[in-house]
């Protein structure tokens, strides 16, 4: 059961990496009226904070649990028998 809620973890976080990194591409930052009715509108730092803060944060914390299971794995010899 562990094993299936760190992958849907996982791909819960490269989903909203996607749209944070795709965000800025989709709307048109020099027209307000593509993003002024979006979560986080009418100013583009709400919209740009809502869309794109959950992908900055995933990153942060999947980058955070891979260092610490690289280390883990490090420190145990990488798993490996013999």
């Amino acid at each position: 059961m562990k094993k299936a809620l760190a992958v849907l973890g996982i791909l819960l976080g490269l989903y909203l990496i996607v749209r944070a990194v795709a965000e800025p591409f989709v709307i048109d930052m020099t027209d307000p009226a593509t993003y002024q009715r979006d979560w986080g509108g009418p100013s583009l730092a709400g919209v740009l904070l809502v869309h794109c803060g959950p992908g900055v944060v995933s990153a942060v914390l999947l980058g955070l649990a891979a260092r610490s299971w690289w280390r883990r794995r490090a420190a145990t010899g990488g798993g490996r028998d013999g």
